[in-house]
């Protein structure tokens, strides 16, 4: 019997006293690190060098979650109560004046121009008194008439006299557009009173709920194979199972992705002509998309004139006074340099942050709010805008439309809710989820496979998350979302 001896270089103690590389565990690809007798120093426990890596819970800082039991969610809003208009177009010959409802005239509060040269409707009738500005000059006048267009005088041609008895154009007046509003109205003793009425008017909204989902799979000897990192996670999972460590990622990831789809989703049903993806992929409207077609939108907040301007909007809105402001760094910190500017001492010197500042006490040059007006801001940071793996990386390669952060009214609205039907308090900003009796989709998980609770002959097991929802935004006029370039 031949026996074939092994080589004893393997065996071969160190010759000299000293720290050698082959004296440590390696774990590179050759397999010689487990060959030797010295036992390394393992930091077990898994460094956490980003600390906590999840951006949600804004939503649940702003807003609720309820269910519903619907395809949509649709609520109606209350429409403006005093009748005014902007870019309307003024003409006439002599002390007749005409006042035209077309060529984009609108609702005083509309966010943009029209592209439509259609006569709009307007609430004015006969013996209504109006203001009339235009070009810096502001002029009264009475409605002597509301021609009909066909058979419907609410976009008619309006014709009305000065109350200073000149012609139309004079004083610097002209033809071409002007702002009017309706400030009452006037008739002579015995006459008859109003021809027709105006009604309410309210404005119908409407969102649907989008599906999420996302999966983690393992094998079933992955499962079962311990590890030597002690692994530890934003899920609560600890332990030296790796699948621990990654089907609790799995899960902290659709999380965020759950507050992320709210946040930057678009609506896009009415835009799908061309039928992508059978017509069924059309999208949310997500809250950055809302104040976008229907909020106000504020760029480069670089000076407390730009604030004060912000104020005189909510002043033309609800003129809400507690607002949350959540912002990324740099727009919180222009805040912060804009705030200690408006100190008095604060030229040169550092007086303001904690007061009787000594040599013994920390500075403090941030700010967590402040009151201008009879407004209150409170402001915060948006950590979903300033992580590098999430909005803040877009921001800094698209800055002319990066996201600044987002004014948020506090409290809540009544609302009309169609389903219900009735009136309901609702804070402004809340997510709907689809659930019933039978079936939650808030977030269901479920486990299938041979691991674990068998369901099927599969050797992993596979985890499911699923959630199907939408985000309701009431009453975006009172929100504002800061974009642009930062200066």
């Amino acid at each position: 019997m031949a026996i074939t001896g092994v080589g004893a270089a393997g065996y071969t103690a160190a010759p000299l006293k000293q720290t050698l590389a082959t004296n440590y565990i390696d774990f590179t690809a050759d397999g010689n690190g487990w060959a030797q007798q010295y036992l390394p120093d393992l930091m077990e426990a898994e460094a956490e060098v980003f600390g906590n890596r999840t951006i949600s819970g804004f939503l649940a800082q702003v807003g609720a979650e309820e269910a519903m039991s619907s395809d949509q969610v649709v609520w109606s809003e209350q429409g403006r109560l005093h009748l005014s208009y902007k870019l309307v177009t003024v003409g006439g010959t002599g002390q007749a004046g005409t006042l035209t409802f077309g060529a984009g005239a609108q609702d005083a509060d509309a966010k943009s121009v029209t592209s439509t040269t259609a006569a709009i409707a307007h609430g004015i009738r006969k013996g209504d008194m109006l203001l009339i500005s235009q070009s810096g000059v502001t002029k009264r006048a009475y409605v002597t008439g509301v021609a009909a267009s066909g058979t419907n005088t609410a976009n008619g041609v309006v014709t009305f006299e000065r109350y200073d008895g000149e012609n139309y154009d004079q004083g610097t007046m002209a033809d071409g557009a002007a702002s009017v509003l309706v400030y009452g109205s006037e008739y002579a003793k015995g006459v008859e009173g109003r021809a027709g009425a105006n009604k309410p008017s309210f404005q119908t909204r409407t969102n649907k709920p989008i599906i999420l989902k996302d999966k983690y799979e393992v094998s079933g000897s992955d499962a079962s194979q311990i590890g030597w990192v002690e692994v530890s996670g934003e899920d609560g999972q600890n332990g030296y199972m790796w699948y621990l460590k990654a089907a609790g990622d799995t899960k902290a990831r659709f999380a965020d992705y759950l507050e992320m789809a709210m946040l930057e989703s678009v609506d896009n049903s009415s835009n799908d002509t061309v039928g992508h993806q059978g017509g069924v992929i059309t999208g949310t409207e997500g809250l950055f998309d809302a104040l976008t077609t229907r909020g106000n939108v504020a760029n480069a907040m670089t000076a407390m004139e730009d604030y004060d301007e912000l104020i005189a909007e909510l002043d033309a809105n609800g003129a809400i006074e507690e607002n949350m402001m959540f912002m990324d760094r740099t727009t919180s910190l222009q805040l912060d340099d804009i705030l200690a500017a408006q100190n008095s001492h604060g030229s040169g010197g550092t007086s303001y942050g904690v007061f009787d500042n000594s040599e013994d006490m920390a500075l403090n040059l941030g700010f967590s709010g402040f009151r201008r007006g009879s407004y209150d801001f409170y402001k915060s940071d948006f950590k979903y805008l300033n992580d590098a793996s999430t909005r803040g990386l877009i921001n800094t390669t698209d800055a002319t439309n990066a996201i600044r952060g987002v004014l948020i009214p506090a409290g809540v609205s009544s609302v009309y809710d169609q389903n219900l039907g009735k009136n309901l308090k609702r804070p402004f900003l809340h997510v709907r989820y689809r659930a019933s009796n039978l079936e939650s989709r808030k977030m269901k998980s479920w486990t299938t496979g041979s691991v674990g609770a068998v369901t099927s002959d599969l050797d992993a097991m596979e985890m499911h998350m699923l959630s199907e929802r939408c985000l309701v935004v009431q009453g975006a006029n009172n929100f504002v979302l800061f974009k642009g370039a930062t200066s």
